[in-house]
């Protein structure tokens, strides 16, 4: 399996945004915590958080793209290192252009990471400190419910996660400690 430090190497050869590596690392930190909740693969999950939007910098003005060619990055730069179920993770996060729809745990999780992430952020960078640490578990799903909050958001893909096995309110705590976790990495 291809190492987290190599991992790491694909994507920031591949995506020089700091905004988006930051949420790439926020993805892998709830997958991670998820994993570790409903103990499942860490290190497999965290890979899938890492590397899903391995290509978004490429493709982000062609979603049709995007998850098919993070992808091909990832065959012809670590071949056969990554693991199918990783790469199919990938895919299924995008199900509307690559016609892989979610089917397992981790792909559900997946996306309700990617689109939860922003979701706590934004609660975040609203509150005088701008801290990780000073959102309030109680509060993620209040502001989950305001539909004009961080409304690119896709409050569809988080309710996914009960399909991963895991109530909503429960994934909103782990995910907050999650971020919260890596708050420094984040820059909040």
């Amino acid at each position: 399996m291809l190492s987290r430090e190599r991992a790491l190497q694909i994507v920031r050869a591949h995506v020089k945004r700091e905004n988006l590596l930051k949420h790439i690392y926020a993805v892998e930190a709830i997958m991670r915590g998820m994993a570790a909740e409903l103990n499942e693969d860490i290190e497999l999950w965290g890979m899938a958080g890492l590397l899903h939007d391995a290509d978004f910098d490429e493709t982000f003005t062609d979603p049709t793209r995007h998850g098919n060619r993070s992808v091909e990055i990832l065959n012809a730069e670590a071949p056969g290192e990554v693991p199918e179920a990783v790469l199919k993770a990938i895919k299924a996060h995008n199900p509307e252009h690559t016609g892989v729809q979610p089917e397992t745990k981790m792909e559900y999780a997946l996306l309700a990471a990617d689109a939860v992430s922003g979701l706590i952020i934004a609660m975040a960078l609203i509150i005088p400190s701008k801290k990780l640490a000073d959102v309030k578990p109680e509060n993620v799903p209040r502001r989950y419910k305001e539909k004009d909050f961080a409304r690119n958001c896709n409050r569809a893909n988080m309710l996914l996660i009960e399909k991963a096995g895991l109530p909503t309110d429960r994934f909103f705590a782990v995910a907050l400690k999650s971020l919260q976790g890596i708050a420094g990495e984040l820059g909040l």
